[in-house]
């Protein structure tokens, strides 16, 4: 994404989804990766996603370091998917039938939808209730409808006035943040509220699943916004650009939940965002405040619907094999993601933190085996060789549906279930564990293992990377059959 695009092109709503994005249409640094990941994760839902660990037990010391240690590990997996974009031109679900095959990748993708569902409809009614309290209404629908409006026009236009969006979320999640974490050292005696309980693993492991889980359920869709830099950019420059702004914004974000749980108690807990405004004190800075939380929630709401909408095409052109839409169907589609999203909002619990924290465990449940068949594939298997045009090709190299690699899914998913510790069931040994959630490492670990054997027994990936004809070729044949590691 350039700096230098004039209103005209931010406005112009974007032409390319689900295809390959040609050479003559790359552009942009891996900076705009930072802003744009950074800003995403410098917003409330995040700032709640840090309190969680608190609420639910451990001290905010040990909930900070294993908030750090899950989004580390996390965003590292998460770049890895990012690292992707610039090489194949291509939304992530897409290249996710390389795995699964062109129809068999629609079952990770059902998934897919509904976690951004779940986010958007979480993330509009934290910022449904900033809107209110910026226009002084209490009516929760009129909050709902504008954000919802808001994110719409801007998911419509697309990838460039995303990137716009995630500049200025980026700015204004630094003045906001900074003003808040002063305030808050400022108004409380916040020392005295850490390092006051002792070490407990199962709260512990618990702030780590969450900020994993955080990181991890962007991989579906981070490589749909590197997909447009220039084929010659440097992977490890996406990933560290990627990772860098993803794990800073939300570590940030998550630190100052878990400080503001640990100092705020039952007051943060009935009124998240309310909360926050009273924390920046007099009436206008409290208004900036409200403003920090909905242009924060616009930016990775936007994320959610642009990717809703390129996950509902994925599977939609899986069974009728297109890879392009007109613009008003595009719109259509994304209009009608955001409306059940703002349905669901508005019929959302009371009880949104402990419903939050169950959503995103169960969401780490399902994507860590996706996310383990992808990187190993991708990395070790076909080592970055892929062959786009059989991406949409059921008849092709990938054929229709990769049994192997769907049963691996199915089985990673199957292998956490003893380990769970949600609200409706907890697993066996997680009572051995006493208590402690370690489904997710079980899924990586396991998925990878039955997986990469099998793999690269059935795996037939190309000698060179192969692009579709009317694309553009920057790199040569000797480059092609060279690949270039992954990063480290």
């Amino acid at each position: 994404m350039t700096a230098n695009g004039t209103p005209e092109d931010l406005l112009t709503p974007e032409r390319r989804t689900i295809d390959v994005v040609p050479d003559d249409e790359r552009h942009g640094t891996p900076r705009s990766q930072f802003t744009l990941w950074f800003g995403a994760n410098m917003q409330i839902t995040a700032v709640v996603d840090g309190a969680l660990a608190v609420v639910f037990g451990a001290d905010a010391l040990w909930a900070i370091i294993g908030l750090l240690l899950g989004n580390v590990f996390g965003g590292t997996v998460m770049a890895l998917h990012s690292a992707q974009g610039p090489r194949m031109g291509l939304p992530q679900m897409i290249s996710s039938r390389a795995q699964f095959g062109v129809k068999g990748a629609v079952i990770p993708l059902v998934l897919v939808i509904l976690m951004y569902l779940g986010f958007a409809a979480t993330g509009t009614v934290l910022a449904g209730q900033a809107v209110n309290n910026m226009l002084h209404v209490d009516n929760p629908v009129i909050g709902i409808l504008v954000f919802g409006a808001l994110t719409a026009f801007v998911a419509i236009t697309g990838y460039r006035l995303i990137h716009v969006v995630g500049r200025v979320a980026t700015v204004v999640g630094i003045v906001g943040f900074t003003y808040l974490t002063i305030r808050l050292f400022t108004q409380y005696p916040v020392g005295d509220f850490v390092g006051v309980r002792g070490f407990d693993t199962v709260t512990f492991l618990l702030a780590i699943s969450l900020s994993a889980g955080w990181q991890l359920t962007f991989g579906p869709y981070v490589a749909d916004y590197s997909r447009y830099l220039p084929r010659s950019t440097s992977e490890r420059t996406t990933f560290w650009s990627t990772f860098l702004g993803s794990v800073l914004g939300s570590q940030w974000s998550m630190t100052l939940g878990a400080l503001v749980a640990a100092v705020a108690g039952k007051a943060f807990l009935a009124d998240q965002v309310g909360f926050l405004g009273t924390l920046a004190g007099p009436a206008l800075l409290a208004f900036g405040v409200y403003l920090v939380i909905v242009v924060g929630k616009l930016t990775v709401n936007c994320l959610n619907a642009y990717g809703g909408f390129m996950s509902i095409l994925t599977t939609v052109t899986a069974f009728d094999g297109r890879s392009q839409i007109s613009t008003r169907a595009r719109s259509l589609y994304i209009v009608g993601f955001v409306g059940v999203s703002m349905v669901i909002a508005l019929a959302a619990s009371a009880d949104f933190l402990n419903n939050f924290k169950n959503f995103v465990l169960v969401l780490l449940m399902v994507f860590t085996p996706w996310s383990a068949i992808n990187l190993i594939d991708y990395y070790l298997i076909s080592k970055e060789r892929v062959d786009l045009p059989a991406l949409y090709d059921p008849k092709g190299r990938y054929g229709a549906w990769n049994v192997p690699a769907l049963l691996c899914y199915g089985l990673g998913v199957a292998a956490q279930v003893p380990f769970l510790a949600q609200k409706l069931y907890t697993g066996p040994i997680t009572g051995l564990l006493g208590g402690a959630d370690i489904s997710w490492i079980v899924g990586i670990v396991f998925t990878g293992a039955i997986y990469y054997p099998i793999a690269r027994r059935t795996s037939r990936p190309p000698a060179h990377m192969i692009y579709p004809a009317h694309t553009a070729m920057l790199d040569t044949r000797a480059q092609e059959d060279s690949p270039c590691p992954p990063p480290s």
